[in-house]
């Protein structure tokens, strides 16, 4: 057995103590409430502010949730000192502080691009865009629910082009059937992560690289002036490296006599174009993981870069299809196919589990505890159920064939839970698929079997799963991690987190539309308002006028992704001395990897050169360089956005994803 060393017995005691284990109150409290509510609705204002107007980081583009990364540095910095000197008492708690963080990773996945960003523009750009030239008024217009849209050219006109108030009752119809699917697709995420939780945390122990910063950051919080984690030299040397760097490209934009510093090339390998940039924040959190997860990331990158460019020397190309933006043929196919194999493979590693909790859900095994999850079992299946229900009836009221219905459902909840997994192994802040639900049934059924309503509702999908940049699942299934460190009465979390969706929601719906209606959309953002607002109508009146047939090709892909990534867990179950964790595998495909899989290949090399000639001992001591690096990228974007929405400034872009 091991032992337990001193201060790591401080730490536990330290731990209980903080989140109420040892009796000192629960983590839901109505401070934290408050408090996480007045952070949602900052969120929801400042996100799309800071994106439309400002135009600098953008605090809410990527499954990191950047926003809530920042307001809890400013948080642990400023606030809780200054509560605790106003009185010792008034300072949050560590469980506090890990429920205000969890309501604030979910309210950052709401403003922009994870649900309100595409979602008012598209249910109003059909009309607004609408041309003789297009012919959607003749092709989509007529197959377009009316409770599903705003149904009033006056309204989308004053959208786009502002110019006066919001004209709440077009607006109200469609916003209301739209919150009932949100109400059915995040029953069905929270819930399906919460089965999921105990698998993923406790039995495999997946490294959830993004909670382990707040972790690390929320140590000893509550106890002292300012947690350990900022007491670390070597944090506040990793914080500094892009602090410093991103201080002179900021200050470059002001001013073109500083020098900009570049930190990506583009280089070609032997004929292979290849992107090498140095990321802090993927970087910090590639550090976290472990060898074969890194090492099958850019692996597979690289051989799928290989693979193309020897396709391309001998002229083997993919098939052509066209099934729509966010969808690629034939590699999209692969990835949907192999991502399956991985959801799967999840659901039959954690089989034993999965029946005790149907087991106590139904009441046949009343000794399985679940007082660890913040919803019930029982509570849990039948939310699942609801959920899947709310959503299926939804979709096949809008107008997808019912028998289509099942296959929408199940292609969007591979994704979600397939790339939630992804996220909590690999600590990837941004991984896209390369075919999306809509591409995929699209080649799988073919345009026919859709007919004209089920081709506009099928459009219409784009709204929340065509981009998969911010996904709520992601932050879901981080913030149940943070969760399973809080104290007993964890059940009173769900609701603090229903609370956070709501007021996101509702904020966040209010703002846009107020911000439109005063600046004209297409002045606010083009690729909001431009771009995304006519995709679902492009989408349906192309396929009206030349429809995509089913392709028996594509589904020979998939099965070959599904059949390669079988063979990759097979070769992981099977060899002791394979390296390559085969998530990489899919990874791979995606378009963001290109930007990605060198400081992944970094993290690596630092990490396996850390461990070989340093020990366990050292890398755990070089972990508050990697951890404040990831943190520092995150705080250099917050502090430019404040400095240019004081300043005016526009443009000063410094990505945080």
């Amino acid at each position: 057995m091991r032992r337990i060393l001193p201060s790591e017995y401080r730490a536990h005691l330290e731990r209980r103590e903080d989140t109420g284990a040892g009796g000192t109150g629960p983590a839901v409290t109505f401070r934290s409430i408050v408090i996480g509510l007045a952070f949602c609705v900052l969120i929801a204002v400042c996100v799309p502010y800071g994106s439309m107007l400002i135009r600098g980081s953008r605090m809410g583009l990527s499954s990191a949730t950047p926003a809530a990364f920042f307001a809890l540095f400013l948080l642990l910095l400023f606030v809780q000192p200054l509560l605790r000197r106003l009185s010792a008492g008034w300072a949050l708690r560590r469980g506090e502080l890990i429920v205000v963080f969890f309501m604030m990773m979910v309210a950052s996945a709401i403003p922009t691009r994870g649900v309100m960003g595409m979602l008012l523009p598209m249910i109003s750009g059909h009309d607004y865009y609408a041309t003789p030239e297009n012919r959607w008024e003749e092709l989509v217009h007529p197959h377009v629910p009316e409770w599903m849209v705003v149904d009033d050219a006056g309204a989308a006109l004053l959208f786009f082009e502002g110019g006066g108030a919001v004209p709440w009752e077009a607006w109200l119809p469609a916003l209301a059937s739209w919150a009932v699917f949100y109400l059915g697709l995040y029953l069905t995420q929270l819930c399906a992560l919460v089965l999921l939780r105990r698998q993923w945390v406790e039995r495999e122990r997946l490294a959830f690289p993004m909670a382990q910063v707040p972790m690390a950051m929320l140590e000893g919080a509550g106890r002292r002036w300012l947690p350990p984690f900022f007491t670390n030299p070597l944090t506040w040397i990793g914080i500094s490296l892009p602090l410093v760097i991103n201080l002179f490209n900021g200050l470059s934009k002001y001013d073109a006599a500083w020098p900009s510093l570049r930190l990506s090339e583009s280089f070609l390998v032997f004929g292979i174009p290849l992107n090498v940039s140095v990321n802090f924040l993927i970087l910090g959190f590639s550090y976290l993981i472990g060898s074969s997860v890194s090492m099958g990331l850019w692996f597979f990158y690289l051989l799928h870069k290989v693979q193309d460019h020897v396709f391309h020397l001998f002229g083997i190309r993919g098939y052509e299809q066209s099934v729509g933006d966010w969808s690629q043929p034939g590699v999209g196919h692969e990835m949907t196919g192999a991502l399956a194999v991985l959801f799967l493979f999840g659901l039959w590693t954690a089989r034993g589990h999965l029946r005790q909790v149907l087991a106590k859900a139904f009441g046949r095994a009343p000794d399985v505890d679940d007082s660890a999850e913040i919803i019930s079992y029982r509570a849990a299946v039948l939310g699942l159920a609801a959920g899947v229900a709310i959503m299926s009836i939804w979709l096949w009221r809008s107008g997808l064939p019912a028998l289509v219905v099942p296959l929408v459902v199940a292609c969007a909840l591979v994704l979600f839970i397939g790339l939630a997994r992804v996220i909590a192994e690999s600590g990837l802040p941004t991984v896209t698929p390369a075919m999306i639900p809509a591409g995929f049934v699209l080649s799988g059924v073919g345009a026919p079997a859709l007919g004209p309503a089920g081709l506009v509702a099928l459009g219409y999908s784009y709204i929340w799963t065509g981009d998969f940049l911010v996904f709520m699942s992601a932050p879901l299934a981080n913030g149940l991690r943070l969760a399973s460190d809080t104290g007993p009465r964890r059940r009173r979390i769900s609701g603090a987190v229903a609370l956070a969706m709501v007021a996101a929601l509702a904020v966040s719906c209010w703002f846009l539309l107020e911000l439109a209606h005063q600046h004209g959309g297409i002045n606010l953002h083009s690729q909001y308002f431009k771009s995304f607002a006519t995709r679902p109508a492009e989408f349906a009146a192309k396929q009206l006028v030349a429809p995509v047939q089913l392709s028996t090709e594509g589904w020979v892909h998939t099965g070959a992704g599904a059949a390669v990534m079988g063979l990759l867990f097979l070769a992981r179950q099977q060899l002791a001395w394979w390296p390559l964790h085969p998530i990489g595998y899919p990874v791979a495909m995606g378009w963001a990897m290109n930007r990605l899989w060198f400081p992944v290949f970094l993290a690596w090399a630092f990490k396996v050169l850390v461990l070989r000639f340093g020990g366990a001992r050292t890398y755990t001591r070089s972990r508050p360089l990697f951890l404040g690096m990831a943190l520092g990228q995150i705080v250099s974007g917050g502090l430019w956005l404040l400095v240019d929405g004081f300043t005016g400034k526009v443009g000063n872009v410094i990505p945080v994803y």
